[in-house]
């Protein structure tokens, strides 16, 4: 949806100069490719370019922009990132991520446990578990449980979604006759009405569910996500701000879309890393199981201990950056970026890829070397422009916390509570590291790894 193929990636990376002016159709278009350049996109000129341009696919898929993704800069995106940001971060929806994500890591481990020392494919299990965590959190204990007849369905609609999501369509970069046409002669238009009308049946089964029978959260944590969203759409409204019934759709398609794969991208990168790498791999191990001790698996209060995991989880994402260019931008009114003039409506992409591969600013940059952030206080919080996966500014990833915390959990158990090889025969220069692009860029070969109970 308004995404830059993914092949293009590295033709722009080569690109020497910090901004990369495009028209790409009728579309006046921005590449950034330095931390100083994302700087002045994102802090000094957050306020003039953080509107998202209007695509179609964006507004059919978000239900007329009631998302906080996809929607254009204005009220009704404020108030909702404002739902989302303080549902997310209040003490009571914290506990039960917390809860569903020892549950889910659990059953991860026991899985895992079950292969008998045979090769697995990773990313099958932490999808699994990414959507268990999600699903729960959203949905409540039910999206785990066998009650849940919806939930294979919505699998198939998850994967179809994301294909649609990540299609190139003519319109978005010629907005008119032609290019409407076009992506109805393709079949993009029926396939994305099909995705939606399904996806639109499956949130209202989902919304009556509640209706009929709410409070379904997990043990002694409340109501769930659309229990709560279900609860303000009664209030009375804000201004010219109503929650709808499409909010609560919109919200739900960020949550699951934006919050399943992003995550489960990462850990599967990490895990290649490492196994390419059996210096870091046993580093961090050692690190993980000396301080957890005797128990068996990490707890949420072993965390801040684990000083080379949090490197390792910056290493991978300034490498493999889940979305190389982050969601596209639009500038609201005239600026200049690095000397370059940006007119209105023009739309922006930051090449965090390019950045996170900055010779100017990394050394060895094409290296897997989480050491480099030994005694640098470089984060990815939006503060520090040569680290940016989940963005800065107003348009920053408000599941930041979440996601980073999901991540940091469920790979300090994978590797405490497992010893991990290649299938018999593999050595780690076999291991493909080629990009699969889209939304969100995979392993185009899948991972498979042999997990051994430690």
């Amino acid at each position: 949806m308004g995404a830059l193929p993914h092949r293009s990636l590295r033709a722009l990376a080569r690109h020497h100069g910090p901004v990369m002016q495009l028209r790409l159709g009728s579309v006046p278009t921005v590449v950034v490719s330095s931390a100083e350049a994302a700087r002045e996109v994102m802090k000094a000129h957050d306020a003039d370019c953080c509107s998202r341009p209007d695509t179609p696919g964006a507004r059919r898929m978000s239900y007329g922009h009631k998302d906080v993704a996809f929607a254009p800069y204005g009220e009704c995106w404020r108030e909702m990132r404002r739902l989302f940001v303080v549902e997310l971060r209040s003490m009571r929806r914290v506990h039960a991520t917390w809860y569903a994500r020892e549950a889910e890591v659990d059953k991860l481990i026991g899985r895992l446990s079950s292969a008998g020392g045979l090769p697995v494919y990773l990313q099958d299990h932490i999808f699994r578990l990414m959507d268990g965590i999600i699903g729960t959190v959203a949905l409540g204990s039910i999206y785990g449980s066998e009650q849940f007849a919806h939930k294979k369905h919505f699998h198939v609609l998850f994967d179809e979604a994301m294909g649609v999501k990540s299609s190139f369509s003519a319109e978005d970069y010629f907005p008119n006759v032609a290019g409407r046409l076009v992506d109805r002669l393709t079949g993009l238009v029926a396939r994305r009405e099909k995705v939606f009308w399904e996806l639109d049946a499956f949130f209202d089964k989902i919304i009556d569910e509640h209706l009929v029978s709410p409070s379904r959260g997990t043990p002694d944590n409340g109501p769930d996500f659309v229990d709560v969203l279900i609860g303000l759409t009664k209030e009375n409204k804000q201004g010219s701000f109503r929650l709808t019934r499409d909010h609560i759709k919109g919200m739900l398609s960020d949550t699951f879309i934006g919050g399943v794969d992003t995550s489960s991208v990462t850990m599967v990168w990490a895990m290649a890393e490492l196994i390419r790498n059996p210096r870091v791999l046993k580093k961090v191990q050692d690190e993980i199981r000396a301080a957890v001790g005797d128990k068996e698996r990490v707890q949420p209060d072993d965390l801040p201990k684990l000083r080379y995991l949090k490197m390792v989880l910056k290493e991978t994402p300034r490498l493999h950056p889940p979305a190389p260019l982050l969601a596209p931008r639009e500038s609201l009114r005239h600026v200049r970026i690095c000397r370059y003039d940006v007119p209105a409506k023009t739309r922006l992409f930051v090449n965090v890829w390019a950045i996170g591969r900055d010779p100017a600013i990394w050394s060895d940059p094409e290296v897997f070397d989480p050491e480099r952030f030994e005694g640098s206080d470089a984060d990815f919080n939006g503060a520090h422009f040569e680290l940016l996966p989940f963005g800065a500014g107003r348009r920053m990833c408000p599941g930041m916390a979440m996601g980073a915390a999901t991540v940091e959990f469920t790979l300090a158990n994978l590797l405490h509570c497992f010893d991990w090889e290649l299938p018999e025969g593999m050595t780690a220069e076999d291991v493909s590291m080629e990009e699969a692009g889209g939304l969100t860029v995979n392993k185009k070969v899948p991972l498979v790894l042999v997990p051994t109970r430690y």
